[in-house]
């Protein structure tokens, strides 16, 4: 009786006002504001004012975060897809929402395992996973998953396309610009971050071809990026659509 009260309080509330709709709005609320003291913590003069606040305010969202963690993985063998009250609860731990949760307080706790303030740092900076907890709080993000789950083929065809252009155009230009420019196009691998960002047309200007064969070749190239990185957008956009449209179809 208690678990399933547990497991309807931690689910995402459908109704305002109810006991889950307010815990939902404290998490979120606390997670926006771990954020805000993240990018705080930046400012030299405002950390070393505030810095035994900003110390209690960590371990009480790293307390409120592990029960959350902890109630969830209690209770959610009420969940028909997780019903096993073993087996459910380890596949549970390794989906999605479960290991965001998870990393949102797992920095706290290295801290204490490895004390070295070069990998403290790097700690501090992952709490920034915890504004991915707001995912589970967007119903949005179910029309997101969906689109991403029924378009994941085409998705992964056009991305198999770019990989393909990405690695010709750097083989092209290589060998264009190669004898001219050996300290810019030194390598294949190399040559694949001019060809970055000549396709995805940021051209930051730092290497660039100087031949007449080169230029030729990165213009197309720069035309054939507008096509190919056109793809994805284009199957997310149908996908979106397709979906929309099935939602609404639903909902009357």
């Amino acid at each position: 009786m208690i678990k399933r009260k547990l497991y309807k309080i931690t689910e995402l509330s459908c109704n305002k006002y109810s006991v889950s709709w307010y815990i939902d709005c404290f998490i979120i609320l606390l997670i926006l504001l771990n954020v805000v003291g993240i990018v705080l913590e930046s400012v030299e003069s405002i950390y070393t004012k505030y810095q035994e606040l900003f110390y209690y305010f960590e371990i009480f969202s790293v307390v409120v975060f592990t029960i959350e963690y902890l109630v969830r993985i209690y209770s959610i063998t009420e969940s028909p897809e997780y019903k096993h009250f073993i087996t459910g609860r380890l596949r549970y731990s390794i989906s999605f929402y479960a290991l965001i949760d998870l990393f949102a307080i797992l920095p706290f706790y290295l801290s204490f395992i490895i004390p070295d303030l070069r990998f403290i740092r790097v700690l501090r900076l992952l709490r920034l996973i915890r504004l991915l907890k707001v995912i589970r709080f967007i119903k949005a993000i179910r029309v997101i998953e969906a689109v991403f789950r029924n378009t994941k083929d085409e998705l992964f065809i056009s991305f198999l396309i770019i990989a393909k252009v990405l690695f010709l155009s750097s083989t092209l230009m290589y060998f264009c610009e190669h004898t001219l420019q050996p300290d810019k196009f030194s390598s294949i691998p190399a040559t694949m971050w001019w060809s970055t960002m000549t396709l995805t047309t940021v051209g930051y200007g730092d290497i660039y071809p100087i031949t007449s064969l080169g230029k030729f070749f990165a213009g197309l190239i720069s035309l054939l990026g507008i096509a190919v990185f056109a793809l994805p957008t284009g199957i997310l956009v149908g996908g979106f659509s397709e979906q929309i449209r099935f939602k609404k179809s639903k909902d009357r």
